[in-house]
């Protein structure tokens, strides 16, 4: 088999995890890496592929099959535009755009020229949420009735320090952390139609948020509340209990979902479950029948990786859409109008599925 040949721009973390997922793939091959700083040079000699300093510069000298945009974010959308121009496949990493307005305009292209564009919203390829959102559609915890998350965890104060930016408007959890949070709560709960948020800076004292409760409806009634804190010590978060990334401290006996319905919850990811014997005769006297729902962990970058080859080939679409990249950017501004106003904010998808 012909290995599907992706190049990377963007050296940096994401970049590297991308890098290193071509690099160990059996159906794609690493075959440029694009950055103009030393550290991209770097990294495109240690795995031995050409070094470009500019899209442009790739795009005349080796044309790849398809291309991985993990960038700063302001450069999402001309890079990804450019890839389209080129009618190239292409994975925008996450946010799909800093704005609203610019992630609109690249939606439109996407959709104007049925381009294949994938976004990097990586927990999507999760075996863990595949797992939670079969046992949610399987009806064996009954209609969904409320859905409990958390992201609490330290940023260690070097983080600001290497990072000023970070304590300013846009730095902080809300834009940087909950966008993930939003596209996992939406592949659980469905389609997010309101938000509230009460937000504090209490702890840290800086411009920007370090805390934050959000309260959350679904279009099928369902309710949520999130907590959302950057300087908690606390191991509710994702990347502590699900064990998909070692770079993190692990918390295996902790949750970061509860999902509950009118027959059974399911805390995720220890996938315990708990449901009763006899859904007619439900009640807080009667015991549950508990267990432990079977699942495979790996990596989601590399299942990433290996969805995206399928997506450059023709062989799959994207299980992230531009326009689901678009609606989970939209839902993580609205719940910062949320905080800044104190007011709830009507973020149904429009009934005719126009942009809003």
């Amino acid at each position: 088999m012909t290995r599907t040949r992706i190049a990377v721009v963007g050296a940096g973390y994401i970049g590297l995890a991308h890098i290193g997922a071509a690099r160990s793939s059996p159906t794609c091959a690493l075959c440029a890496v694009v950055d103009p700083s030393p550290a991209g040079a770097a990294a495109a000699a240690q795995a031995g592929v050409p070094h470009h300093a500019s899209l442009d510069a790739l795009l005349a000298n080796d044309r790849p099959d398809g291309v991985v945009v993990a960038t700063p974010n302001a450069l999402h959308v001309p890079q990804a535009l450019r890839c389209l121009e080129a009618e190239l496949p292409v994975l925008v990493e996450k946010p799909i755009a800093p704005t609203l307005a610019e992630g609109e305009r690249l939606v439109r292209a996407v959709e104007a020229r049925n381009a294949r564009v994938l976004v990097g919203h990586h927990r999507a390829h999760s075996p863990i949420m595949a797992k939670a959102r079969e046992v949610v559609a399987s009806g064996v915890l009954g209609r969904l009735v409320a859905i409990e998350g958390s992201a609490m965890f330290c940023k260690p104060d070097r983080y600001f320090a290497d990072g000023p930016w970070r304590r300013e408007p846009g730095g902080g959890p809300i834009l940087l952390n909950m966008i993930h949070e939003v596209h996992n709560l939406r592949m659980l709960g469905g389609d997010i139609v309101a938000v509230q948020a009460i937000a504090s800076r209490a702890v840290r004292g800086f411009p920007v948020e370090d805390t934050v409760a959000i309260a959350l409806r679904f279009a099928g009634g369902a309710l949520g509340t999130f907590l959302l804190s950057d300087t908690a010590a606390c191991g509710r978060s994702w990347e502590q209990t699900s064990r998909e990334n070692p770079a993190y401290a692990t918390c295996e006996d902790e949750d970061c979902y509860v999902i509950a319905g009118t027959d059974g919850s399911l805390s995720v990811p220890t996938m315990r479950i708990r449901t009763y014997a006899r859904p007619e005769d439900r009640s807080w006297w009667k015991p549950f029948e508990a267990g432990v729902v079977d699942l495979v962990r790996d990596d989601p970058i590399r299942l990433q990786m290996e969805h995206f080859g399928a997506v450059v080939r023709g062989e799959v679409a994207p299980i992230v859409t531009a326009r689901d990249g678009l609606e989970n950017l939209r839902i993580t501004e609205a719940i910062v109008e949320a905080a800044r106003t104190g007011r709830l904010v009507d973020t149904a998808p429009r009934a005719d599925g126009a942009i809003r």
